[in-house]
């Protein structure tokens, strides 16, 4: 920004080559707008924009002002010489990898978020490692009609921290390169395979050949704050599903890229030797020797007897320390999520049925934020990840009784191993609970053939293991010990980057030539986002020296960490979560009388609980709320719960006329519970709606959530002492006037508690509850402060072998008799 050539005249005008700050307000705008030239000179040219004092006139003006900007790093081209025809000539498209991994570690919004103390590292002493991620994946541009392919390579650095590099909002992947995408003209479709392969690796090399010599000898490289760095740049990780994975570790299909097993293996209890680049290059040699590479046939046919792809160099040769199986990292995306569907839904769904399973899905209550499958599972069209992840939440307790055990068994260990291996945090001992989750499942896995539940096309019953990602589970343990916790190389950032870094640029094309004008459409949209970010940190009287002094984790930086928070937002154009503990901090330091009282949001522990301002029902008696909300007991309750009562007591003492310290009472019908993430005391989570609400059309029996409640204060959640109970009735006693009693000004709730019936199922390995009955058999009420809510929970109903046709999506709660602890609703808790 302050070298440029253009940065003499921003020392009077902070916004050049723009007039003012609104001038480059308005052309930001237009230049993230989508619109045409034509469109933008159509709006430039109404009469009232006409009266405004801007710099530019036309869209081709605009976008030469925007030219004009503080550049990041520059796009370059170059024709690839082929040897073998190709139907266009092949251009590759790239930027200079160590300006790019310089853009992201001297990025001012990273520096409080980048770890720069290396773990395990045999660089020099005071060196800096900086571990480079890659990842690319063929992506198409056009849609429902053409073939136009776009091959994006996308980097980022492994030292960002990984809550804000998985954040698609925070830009961390920066698009280094689009690789060709050629059609070559062969014979054999094969052979056409292996020169595309060829192509990628001989691309790659060109790209990335400045890190490996950064890795080697080491580079200077400059931070936020601008201190110096003797920065090395070894691998870290190379992001990609299991095809691109097969070609980049050059092995041919069916093969595992990052062992010696090949298909007939992949079913194995074990782990294969691991695929070391000393003997990949070896076979390489011997193929070599016995072929002539430019003979692509001949040398191909060598390749193959070592189960080799025909590629000649691969690009991870001379890369220092580079190892494919080690930075061919699993990824949750595709070998966790999608390997569920692909198989682990598949066998459910065959095993209990396609319309017993549906029907399930269909009548399970609805929770607000999660999706709903009203019309099942088995006909979804086009499940992304997000969907398949919300299937997992559910399908093991949907499934209880419907199939048999040692199905369920086998589905369910696997189902836990994929939970486990998405924890944030993972020690010794949780890598011995993935280690026997897996052995379970390949114990019991056979039971699932016998069952005739592994189908294939034409639902053939298939009767062996050949699955590739059910192989890679067996590196899972050693990437973790090598590499660290599998989420932080998740693709979903890495997709979702291909929409902003390739699809919505290729829409602004005329739909020829794709390449170059993607390129410099996105060196626009770099040149505006740097750009914004500079003028709005020095805009706004922050240096970028001052952001040294905040630390993320201190929490009494809360008020001098806004500013620069804002500018993040801003320049990020990310979506916050709403902190309901800042809200409750706010508003205790608020003057006496300035709020009203009792505050509706608050703090207890670990979770913040709000409340809406204005309560569903203004005043209500107590008998009459009994009435609406079909609550007999609700008198009795209250009575003995100021009294003193307990909530795990069995016995009614009260009776119906009992005499309360108020008549009336305000309702809610909504309460949002907040908690802290479990391993990240810093970091909020997004806010649960929990709904009370009474009979109403559909819910002609009310609407109710479950939640967990404090019964012992000695403890703290997720610990013992809590107690399952359904939410029934939010309130705020309206006192008598002049009358003095232990709840006024609060919140209470009235509940009804789950019993555990006996230990974890050993199917299911989940607990099965039952609703609590009084000695008289009604159903066990109790009113407690609202204070005691801690967290969100799911139940399912216990369907048995064959789910009653009556129960609906709004009746199946309150028609259930036994219930299932849904223990995979929520993975930061599992």
């Amino acid at each position: 920004f302050d070298s440029d050539e253009n940065s003499i005249h921003r020392k009077t005008n902070l916004y050049y080559p723009f007039s003012s700050r609104r001038d480059w307000q308005l052309a930001a705008w237009l230049l993230r707008s989508g619109l045409s030239m034509g469109k933008i000179d159509s709006f430039l040219s109404l009469e009232m924009i006409k009266d405004l004092p801007l710099s530019f006139r036309s869209a081709k003006e605009l976008r030469g002002r925007a030219e004009m900007l503080p550049s990041g790093p520059r796009w370059q081209s170059r024709v690839i010489p082929m040897s073998h025809p190709t139907k266009s000539p092949v251009v590759l498209y790239w930027r200079d990898p160590i300006e790019c991994i310089a853009a992201l570690f001297n990025h001012p919004l990273f520096h409080n978020y980048i770890d720069l103390t290396p773990r395990r590292s045999a660089i020099p002493s005071g060196a800096t490692l900086l571990g480079t991620v890659l990842s690319s994946d063929k992506t198409n541009i056009t849609s429902l009609t053409g073939d136009r392919v776009a091959h994006p390579l996308l980097m980022s650095l492994a030292n960002i921290h990984m809550k804000i590099r998985l954040k698609s909002s925070s830009n961390a992947f920066v698009l280094t390169a689009l690789l060709p995408v050629p059609k070559f003209i062969h014979k054999k479709k094969r052979m056409r395979g292996v020169l595309e392969d060829r192509l990628v690796h001989q691309c790659l090399d060109i790209v990335l050949e400045p890190l490996k010599q950064a890795a080697r000898s080491g580079i200077m490289l400059s931070d936020p704050i601008g201190h110096s760095h003797y920065c090395f740049t070894p691998l870290a990780s190379y992001i990609a599903d299991t095809p691109e994975a097969m070609m980049l570790a050059s092995v041919g299909g069916k093969t595992s890229p990052v062992t010696m097993a090949m298909y007939k293996q992949f079913g194995d209890p074990f782990r294969h030797e691991p695929r070391t680049k000393s003997t990949t290059l070896a076979q390489l040699a011997v193929a070599r020797s016995r072929a002539d590479p430019n003979d692509v046939e001949v040398f191909f046919r060598e390749a193959q007897k070592f189960r080799l792809n025909g590629v000649e160099k691969p690009f991870w040769r001379d890369w220092l320390l580079a190892e494919p199986s080690h930075f061919l990292t699993p990824e949750s995306l595709h070998h966790i999520h999608k390997q569920f569907y692909d198989h682990d839904a598949k066998w459910l769904i065959c095993a209990v049925g396609e319309s017993e399973i549906d029907f399930r899905f269909s009548v399970l209550q609805p929770m607000t934020g999660y999706r709903h499958f009203r019309g099942g599972i088995s006909k979804l069209k086009q499940v992304t990840g997000r969907c398949q992840r919300d299937i997992e939440r559910y399908i093991i307790a949907v499934s209880a009784d419907g199939v048999p055990t040692d199905v369920l068994a086998a589905v369910r260990a696997l189902m836990q191993f994929r939970y486990l291996v998405q924890l944030p945090r993972v020690d010794e001992d949780d890598l011995k609970r993935i280690s026997s989750t897996l052995a379970e499942f390949h114990t019991k896995k056979d039971a699932i053939i016998a069952a005739g539940a592994r189908r294939g096309s034409g639902n053939r019953v298939i009767n062996n293991w050949y699955i590739p990602k059910l192989e890679l589970m067996q590196s899972i343990i050693a990437s973790i010990r090598n590499s660290g916790v599998i989420g932080q190389w998740s693709a979903d950032v890495t997709e979702h980057a291909h929409i902003t870094e390739v699809k919505d640029p290729a829409r602004s094309t005329n739909n020829n030539n794709y390449d170059p004008q993607i390129c410099r459409y996105l060196d626009r949209a770099e040149k505006c986002r740097r750009f914004e970010l500079a003028t709005g940190i020095l805009d706004c009287g922050e240096s970028v020296g001052k952001l040294e002094d905040l630390d993320p984790d201190d929490e009494d930086t809360d008020v001098d960490d806004a500013d620069v928070q804002d500018i993040f937002i801003s320049a990020t154009r990310s979506r916050p979560i709403t902190n309901y503990f800042e809200i409750s901090k706010l508003l205790q330091r608020r003057e006496l009388g300035s709020v009203p009282l009792p505050l509706r949001s608050f703090v207890v522990k670990r979770t913040a609980l709000h409340l809406a301002y204005d309560p569903s029902i203004r005043t209500i008696t107590v008998d009459e709320a009994a009435i609406k909300f079909a609550l007999p007991d609700l008198r009795p309750a209250i009575a003995d719960s100021s009294n003193g009562r307990q909530l795990m007591d069995m016995h009614t003492k009260a009776g119906p006329t009992a005499i309360l310290p108020f008549d009336k009472i305000q309702v809610w019908f909504k309460i949002r519970v907040q908690e802290m993430e479990l391993y990240d005391a810093h970091t909020v989570r997004s806010a649960q709606t929990l709904n009370c609400a009474p009979p109403n059309n559909p819910w002609t029996l009310g609407r109710y959530d479950t939640s967990i409640f404090e019964t012992d204060t000695s403890h703290t959640w997720p610990n013992s002492g809590h107690t399952v109970a359904q939410i029934r009735l939010i309130m705020r006693p309206i006192g008598k006037s002049s009358t003095q009693w232990s709840w006024k000004d609060q919140f209470l709730t009235y509940v009804q508690r789950f019993d555990i019936l006996n230990d974890r199922d050993p199917t299911t390995q989940l607990h099965l509850l039952k609703r609590a009955k009084r000695s008289n058999g009604n159903r066990m009420g109790d009113v407690i402060p609202v204070s005691q809510m801690r967290a969100p929970i799911n139940l399912i109903p216990r369907f048995g072998a064959i789910a009653d046709v009556r129960l609906t999506a709004y009746n199946s709660m309150e028609h259930a008799a036994e219930f299932w602890l849904n223990e995979f609703w929520d993975k930061t808790t599992f």
